[in-house]
């Protein structure tokens, strides 16, 4: 339990530094960010997951890259979903996005190492 409330908080503060570097990408505040990492883990782990196995032909051709596609897609549908947390653009979304995919990579190994 304590590993998933330290993953949702540092996914939150995540989001807020993606919001601080990325042009386009807003969030209100810490709270609202926390309601983002919930809704958008909840988009990937369900729209998301549909959407990358019916375009999984497609992501083949490009070599992976229409998944940074499908990422810029759900953040901009969770940002419908959440007041305070606006994605302007797509390729804000595209940027905000991949940091924000390698910074919760980051976030998980360091979890991994401490946690255990």
């Amino acid at each position: 339990m304590t590993k998933i409330l330290a993953h949702w908080v540092l996914s939150a503060l995540c989001i807020l530094v993606v919001a601080r570097f990325v042009p386009g990408f807003f969030v209100r505040g810490f709270g609202t960010a926390l309601i983002a990492a919930v809704v958008i883990g909840l988009v990937n782990g369900t729209i998301g997951v549909f959407l990358k196995f019916v375009t999984l032909p497609l992501t083949i051709l490009t070599f992976g890259l229409f998944w940074f596609l499908i990422n810029a897609l759900m953040l901009k549908l969770a940002a419908l979903f959440v007041p305070g947390f606006e994605v302007r653009g797509l390729w804000p979304a595209f940027w905000g996005g991949l940091i924000l995919s390698l910074l919760n990579m980051a976030v998980r190994q360091v979890l991994a190492n401490s946690l255990n």
